[in-house]
């Protein structure tokens, strides 16, 4: 019925704009038939489209356009072995039909393997019904007929191609013209049609810029963001000579560049993926973070000024006369390590595919590569131009930027070390209290903006100007937001920089949920045993009851008949707490989630807890040890990927129940249709 209803909606469309449309013909197709072994063939469907049309997936959404359908004849000859196969598709929200809309355009192909029950020759024949569109018109869908001519097993190597007329949107099949192959080798390369060659390239191209642009956005992350006075700093600081300044930035940024394309990949080569894991997590790395932050900010707060001792100064210069790269590239590699926290789980997915995957291994290289030169691209353009900083005109405005730069240097740097207390639990950073300490800190700062507070070097405030008087606001208004969060507010604008909700001691969600009151809110947790391994040490979201161990989640869903709800997080994991603010604390998630799920919340980065040693895993030649590194080889060796946070959805037995995985998506919309996929899948079983 919704089928009639649209070919009949768009069968309007087209009579009344006939004449404009009446000579269309967008879609040119070809026909291959490939032979692939003995007993297996694999029928191309190639499509070349006309600029601007688009034709729709098959996996298009119900409720957008009608997606496209491979009808084929029955014949006792062959049988088909899975569906026709798609390459990855654009996809793109729709506004009009309230939907993610997924479409192809330019030259693609569809492919459908089906097995011989003949050695004779046979004809494949079926019918394709789909929609052809453009921005401003679509042509009516109607049944199109195709027909393959597969040749007889006994030859060694055929391939058919039947190419389409012009005089209709698409052509029935035609003969089927057989070439012999060469060699295997050149079967299988033959096997990819040159006309998704420029598809490839655009693709690398695209995944390039798009890394290149999250490699730039992670500047204004909480690890990198503050970085920037220290590079400023150091460049405003060194020689007059300009020549020889644009050199070292320019081998800054190379540096930088260098150690995220290559120093990367070869840290999770011979380390393991894991690496940068360890890096952005591990309580050691952290507390050398905060220090470092700790150090900078009382020194632009004025305590102290930092400064190399003399002979190095000297050396330095030396070396730089000479043309010496050494001190822009250690401060490149301060750089680079203090913003692991934030860019290791962007570029971890990344680095898992170069580690475990030869035919990514482009991709890999080349995301990396955009993202270091994203990353690398603000950082030089400040160190190319420091005299532009240099020759504006000195005064109090230079010291005032100093001290706002130190207050942030200090409630940053805290981001550093509550990751630390996280990781050994030291409960001396619990929610309340960073908060409390955020409140102070940036009220102070925007009571210094108005000129209420002076440090050392300040001038006497004349005036307010506009441009300090909205920052002091800002600052001001960013400080009252945070007090709710006091008793329990999620806030969930900065909810990725706040420690976990279970370390506040007065929530008030908490609370009405552990009393179990009437709000939408409170749940129950269908008994689940209080003696869970890892229960008194480890966390759930608010609101949730689970395990923290994959054997006793799956002998718990035997038990209970239900399906498991594998959550890869992870204490310090910035965006597995926003998730948790913005999707898993949603009332119909949540109620959805305890009512169908066994909860398994895998930690990825708790490298403090031991295994007992019938429970270590080997990973070649090493020997996993901890509970942290466990769970993520779990995760990068079932589902090539060490990003947090990733959600997986499996039976008792450990089969996947969703065609993808999850990943972070703060939208509770999706979510709850990838958790409803589970569940469906799971009933069928």
């Amino acid at each position: 019925m919704k089928h009639t209803f649209k070919a009949l909606f768009f069968a309007v469309c087209l009579v009344a704009f006939s004449s404009a449309f009446a000579q269309i013909n967008p879609a040119h197709w070809k026909f291959n038939v490939k032979e692939l072994s003995p007993t297996e063939v694999e029928l191309q469907f190639q499509l070349k489209l006309d600029d601007g049309w688009h034709i729709y997936s098959q996996k298009s959404d119900p409720n957008g356009p009608i997606p496209s359908e491979y009808t084929f004849d029955e014949n006792a000859s062959y049988q088909r072995v899975g569906g026709v196969a798609e390459p990855k598709s654009h996809d793109e929200f729709d506004d009009i039909f309230k939907c993610t809309v997924r479409s192809f355009s330019g030259k693609v192909t569809f492919r459908q393997k089906i097995k011989r029950n003949t050695d004779k020759p046979f004809e494949v024949k079926g019918s394709m019904y789909y929609q052809l569109c453009n921005d401003g018109s679509c042509i009516a869908p109607d049944d199109v007929p195709f027909t393959f001519k597969v040749p007889a097993a006994k030859a060694e190597s055929e391939e058919a191609v039947t190419e389409n007329t012009d005089t209709v949107p698409v052509a029935a099949a035609a003969d089927t013209n057989v070439e012999p192959e060469a060699a295997p080798k050149a079967e299988i390369a033959a096997a990819e049609p040159e006309t998704e060659q420029p598809e490839k390239q655009k693709s690398l191209l695209g995944l390039f810029f798009g890394a290149l642009l999250a490699g730039i956005v992670t500047m204004f992350t909480p690890c990198v963001f503050p970085m920037i006075p220290m590079t400023v700093n150091f460049f405003m600081h060194s020689s007059d000579n300009k020549r020889k300044n644009r050199r070292q930035a320019l081998f800054f940024g190379f540096s930088i560049v260098f150690m995220f394309a290559v120093l990367g990949a070869i840290l999770t080569l011979f380390l393991g993926p894991e690496s940068l894991n360890v890096i952005g997590t591990h309580g050691i790395p952290n507390l050398i973070f905060f220090i470092i932050f700790f150090v900078f900010a009382l020194s632009f707060f004025g305590l102290f000024e930092i400064k190399m001792p003399e002979k190095w100064v000297n050396a330095s210069d030396a070396q730089a006369d000479k043309g010496g790269l050494l001190a822009p590239f250690f401060i490149a590699l301060t750089t680079v390590l203090v913003s692991f926290s934030c860019t290791g789980p962007i570029i971890g997915a990344a680095l898992v595919e170069l580690a475990t995957s030869t035919t990514n291994r482009w991709i890999s290289l080349v995301s990396m590569l955009g993202f270091g030169i994203g990353f690398a691209l603000p950082f030089t353009l400040l160190a190319f131009f420091p005299s532009v900083l240099k020759n504006m005109k000195s005064g109090g405005w230079l010291n005032s930027v100093k001290i706002v730069f130190a207050f942030l240097e200090l409630a940053f740097g805290l981001k550093f070390l509550q990751m630390a207390d996280l990781y050994w639990g030291w409960r001396i950073l619990d929610r309340e209290i960073y908060l409390a300490l955020w409140i102070v800190i940036f009220a102070l700062m925007g009571i210094y903006l108005l000129g209420k507070l002076k440090f050392k070097g300040d001038e006497e405030l004349q005036h307010i100007g506009v441009v300090r008087l909205f920052l002091s606001i800002a600052s001001l208004s960013f400080a009252v937001y945070m007090v709710p969060g006091l008793w329990g507010a999620p806030l969930n604008g900065i909810s990725g920089f706040l420690p976990p909700m279970h370390t506040q001691d007065f929530n008030i969600e908490k609370i009405v949920v552990d009393n179990k009151g009437e709000a939408v809110s409170a749940v129950s947790y269908d008994g689940i045993p209080a003696d869970r391994k890892y229960a008194d040490k480890l966390h759930e979201p608010l609101g949730y009851k689970g395990f923290f161990d994959i054997e006793e989640a799956k002998a718990y869903a035997r038990q209970t008949g239900k399906p498991i709800f594998i959550d890869f997080t992870g204490i310090n994991c910035n965006n597995c707490r926003k998730m948790e603010q913005y999707v898993l604390s949603n009332d119909e998630v949540k109620k959805y989630m305890n009512d169908n799920f066994v909860l398994c919340e895998l930690y990825c980065d708790m490298n403090d807890i031991d295994l007992p040693e019938s429970e270590w895993v080997k990973d070649g030649e090493r020997t996993i040890k901890t509970l942290g590194r466990r769970n993520l080889f779990m995760q990068r060796t079932l589902y090539n990927m060490n990003a947090q946070p990733y959600y997986v959805i499996i039976d008792a037995d450990g089969n996947s129940l969703t065609k993808e995985n999850f990943a972070y998506n703060p939208d509770p919309a999706k979510f709850l249709e990838f958790l409803k996929e589970g569940t469906t899948n799971f009933a069928k079983k």
